[in-house]
């Protein structure tokens, strides 16, 4: 069995080598740790440089040519370098427990290989310090964890840094534009065509700074859109776009009658009459995972208060997802 471990990098001086040295401690110990530099500025090459040098299992890809691509071509670009059963995806700033692998890979040997699989858990938020803020994520920021479709079409829950793909998952991504984010678009995949699976066990420390390129969700955070809720509204409709644009995507699989039916239904709505737009939202059950993120959601869809066609998408460029929720 081989497992490829991916690591994007940018900028993590800070952090790095904390990170490394906790995959480098876990019970699993045979791994290749494969860690792509996109075009830092400060010690990152040369931190991953000293422990590849040490470590026969960590690789260094662009030690070269470090051009800067984007954190989800980054990724991409991670996970075509080389083949295996088995993929883990890492943050450069967290911490891994030490059974982290373990644990993920005694779960992804229940399912068979032939279909998408995608295996991701809780984890701890922690501040710069390590000293634990919220001991699960997925309670404290999306009420639960999806594991269908119909879920993940409107919100994702999946953190990329606990998650785990297999082979026949890794080959159905061939495209990086045009997505929220690579680990959303591989739950949608999971869940669409093979299976989408979540452990309610933490296997890492989530670690929240300024520096997050995508945090957790803050009071800090929140407070600032609801200052401006003409800015609120905006951002919503922009991820319900973009949503819908990444879910398009799925289309182009051999998707079950069912499964295509319930995408090209959300992928439309907004096309639709006020009666339709209504009866699919009930239909099929789209939703968001907490009630008052529902209530916007629908209410949004229903009147199209303050939509733009074809505009909703240039209002804002890339924010998080949890930066409007």
């Amino acid at each position: 069995m081989k497992i490829n471990i991916l690591m994007s990098t940018y900028n993590g001086e800070q952090f790095l080598a904390e990170q490394i040295k906790s995959i480098q401690k876990q019970i699993v110990k045979d791994w290749t740790l494969y860690i792509r530099d996109d075009g830092s500025s400060d010690r990152t090459p040369e931190i991953i440089q000293q422990y590849a040098q040490k470590d026969s299992r960590i690789v260094f890809i662009n030690a070269d040519n470090r051009e800067n691509f984007g954190v989800i071509k980054n990724f991409y670009t991670l996970l075509k370098h080389s083949k295996a059963d088995y993929y883990f995806f890492s943050d450069q700033d967290d911490i891994w427990l030490e059974d982290k692998l373990a644990v993920t890979l005694a779960e992804a040997e229940k399912y068979s290989n032939d279909k998408p699989l995608l295996v991701y858990t809780d984890l701890k938020i922690v501040d710069r310090e390590l000293n634990v803020l919220h001991e699960s994520m997925i309670k404290t920021q999306s009420d639960h964890a999806n594991t269908t479709l119909v879920q993940e079409l409107t919100e994702n829950t999946v953190t990329g840094g606990t998650a785990m793909i297999n082979h026949a998952l890794a080959e159905l991504w061939t495209t990086t534009d045009n997505l929220l984010m690579h680990d959303w678009y591989l739950a949608l995949i999971a869940s669409a065509l093979g299976h989408l699976v979540y452990l309610d066990y933490p296997t890492e420390l989530y670690r929240q700074h300024d520096a997050n390129v995508l945090g957790a969700r803050t009071w800090s955070k929140r407070m600032k859109n609801w200052l401006k809720p003409h800015k609120l509204v905006e951002k919503y409709w922009w991820l319900i776009d973009a949503s819908q644009t990444q879910a398009r995507f799925l289309l182009d699989l051999n998707l079950s009658p069912e499964n295509r039916e319930i995408v090209e239904n959300f992928t439309t709505i907004m096309d639709k009459s006020l009666s339709h737009r209504i009866h699919t939202l009930n239909k099929y059950g789209l939703r968001k995972n907490r009630n008052f993120h529902t209530l916007v959601f629908k209410t949004l869809i229903i009147t199209k208060f303050g939509y733009r066609r074809n505009k909703c998408c240039l209002l804002y460029t890339s924010p998080s997802p949890r930066d409007v929720e």
